[in-house]
């Protein structure tokens, strides 16, 4: 009975170590920058498009701060790479459409999104979706 208790016990605490960590790991995704992007006229994730993080500099220079393609689901989870801090200021998105609908076989309008928003000292998490078609797009602050 005894040995029967301790197994219990240890597969309890195993349990709770991993919920820990994936709550350490979800933590760790709501610091920082996200995106979504959606092809609204197909109704799918815009799978690997090229998404560029750039922050202004007081001289108003962009400077370049990540590039991903968006995952299977149209994500990039993180965009600030690993140990840079988001910091107040001008950020902005850029997103490669232009080879996206040219691979849809589609006559894009936009072949560059790009959205230029701010942070502000509080902001700990900024998600900011895209809903693309080939003649528009939307923006919005997503959570």
């Amino acid at each position: 009975m005894r040995s029967c208790s301790l197994k219990w016990i240890t597969i309890a605490k195993t349990l709770c170590s991993e919920i820990g960590n994936a709550e350490k790991e979800r933590e760790v995704d709501l610091n920082g920058l996200s995106t979504h992007v959606l092809d609204t006229g197909l109704g799918k994730p815009v799978v690997a498009l090229g998404v560029h993080l750039e922050i202004a500099a007081e001289s108003g220079v962009w400077r370049l701060l990540a590039s991903q393609k968006t995952d299977a689901d149209g994500r990039c989870r993180q965009l600030l790479p690993l140990g840079e801090q988001q910091v107040a200021g001008r950020y902005r998105l850029r997103f490669e459409t232009g080879s996206y609908f040219e691979g849809q076989s589609l006559e894009g309008l936009y072949p560059v999104v790009e959205i230029t928003f701010l942070v502000r000292e509080s902001d700990t998490h900024l998600h900011i979706p895209l809903l693309l078609t080939a003649n528009g797009y939307t923006t919005y602050r997503g959570t």
